[in-house]
């Protein structure tokens, strides 16, 4: 299998290692994570320099302790007292006002936060995801057939986006010509920094009056108005879907959801349940073109998908951060912590960490003992869905690899204008089938 592509083959690790001087790095620059190369030349400058550094920020916003090192990143997620999410999970600062309007389960912690949580953990746990086994692949295959056939097309809107998205709709028991809408929500809502996507850009005046919205995206009301309706049919009845959990399960903790409570939860699972898998696919996909050896050794040994899914996970680390904010005064890497600081994870740079990954800038197919950051370190808060992400990683390549004769780049790769989300918006290929 042959590929070619508009820039080196290899990922430069010499780019990414370049020096940075300490005083050039900005995390709070969206435009720094537009080129794929310099947000790693940051994170390489702070992990070896200041791997807890104080990043200023324009106001309104305040500034805050950027954490690089992985095993600082796992101190952080462990320690929810210390390290709360109540003050939300992003960069923006909010009032007690927007909390009480816009908190998720990604906003709570303690007896809460696990009750919530409880939900719909067993629709995500391993007996459930392991029986879908047989309607992934089928739904793989229906995205693929349709794909291929193409010979040349956009691999992030015909694989990457198509399929988490068919998953999406099923586990939402909502129709497949409903998928465009649910993507274009997602783009807008979690590209809320970037022109292409946002209807209105977080950081502009107008936001403000919508500041009550989660990421101040409009187009959370048209989220809102279409789980309201799927609840409000299947409100009493006895499915099984994700919608009729919520509306018709009491949380352990007997506090029933409210209106707003199951608005945000829904637009969560409507976001987090396409965006993160379809980011990694594509960053997955773009990886084995950038390194053709791996994807032959995939090709000629397929049981090392399995293993390979966990190098994708770290290699694309499709949430570049989280956020927490210090309950009291704390010492963190050497640096004095205040309360009410923010301190915010820096997973993407977790990921590539020398003092946890031999040869961090290598993309390895058969990396043993992967002990990456992407989903959460032994937090609360790890990713509910992590397994059927898994999952869905998995087949996704176990069925394309086999079928590719060969695959090629054929323009460029826009990245996603954004320091929350590692997004690549379009993967134009050409491909040959075997």
């Amino acid at each position: 299998m042959t590929t070619s592509a508009h820039f080196p083959t290899a990922f430069a690790r010499e780019a990414v290692e370049e020096p940075m001087p300490l005083a050039d790095v900005d995390l709070a620059d969206l435009d720094n994570f537009t080129d794929g190369v310099t947000p790693w030349r940051m994170f390489h400058t702070l992990r070896h320099q200041d791997p807890v550094h104080w990043q200023p920020e324009e106001a309104p916003n305040s500034g805050f302790w950027a954490v690089t090192r992985h095993a600082d990143i796992a101190r952080v997620d462990r320690d929810a007292e210390t390290f709360t999410s109540t003050k939300f999970v992003n960069l923006e600062e909010v009032d007690e006002d927007q909390i009480r309007t816009r908190a998720s389960i990604l906003e709570l912690d303690g007896v809460r936060h696990r009750a919530l949580r409880s939900m719909l953990q067993r629709q995500f746990g391993a007996n459930v995801i392991n029986s879908y086994t047989d309607f992934l692949r089928g739904l793989t295959a229906t995205t693929l057939d349709a794909a291929l056939a193409k010979g040349t097309f956009d691999f992030v809107a015909d694989v990457s986006a198509d399929f988490p998205i068919n998953v999406l709709a099923r586990l939402l028991d909502v129709p497949p010509e409903d998928n465009q809408k649910l993507i274009d929500w997602g783009n807008r809502i979690i590209g809320n920094t970037d022109p292409d996507y946002a209807d209105v850009l977080l950081d502009s005046a107008e936001s403000e009056q919508y500041r009550h919205l989660p990421f101040r995206s409009p187009a959370s009301l048209e989220v809102f108005e279409y789980g309201r309706e799927l609840a409000r049919r299947r409100r009493g009845g006895d499915g099984t879907d994700l919608v009729s959990k919520l509306v018709n399960t009491t949380p352990r903790d007997g506090i029933p959801l409210t209106a707003r409570d199951f608005d945000n939860y829904f637009l969560l699972l409507v976001v987090a349940g396409n965006e993160t898998t379809r980011h990694t696919i594509t960053h997955s996909m773009l990886a084995l073109l950038q390194h053709p050896e791996q994807l032959a050794r995939l090709q000629e040994d397929p049981s090392l998908i399995r293993v390979a899914t966990e190098e994708f996970l770290r290699w694309a680390s499709p949430v570049y951060h989280f956020r927490r904010t210090a309950t009291r005064d704390v010492e963190l890497g050497g640096k004095q912590v205040k309360e009410g600081d923010k301190v915010v994870m820096w997973y993407a740079s977790g990921n590539r960490d020398e003092e946890v990954f031999g040869n961090p800038y290598d993309f390895d197919v058969a990396r043993a003992d992967n002990d990456h950051v992407t989903f959460g370190k032994g937090s609360p808060h790890l990713c509910l869905g992590n397994l059927l992400a898994r999952t869905e990683i998995r087949i996704m390549f176990e069925e394309l690899i086999p079928r590719l004769a060969d695959i090629r780049l054929v323009g460029e790769v826009p990245r996603v204008r954004s320091n929350f989300v590692n997004g690549i918006k379009k993967l134009p290929v050409e491909v040959t089938l075997a």
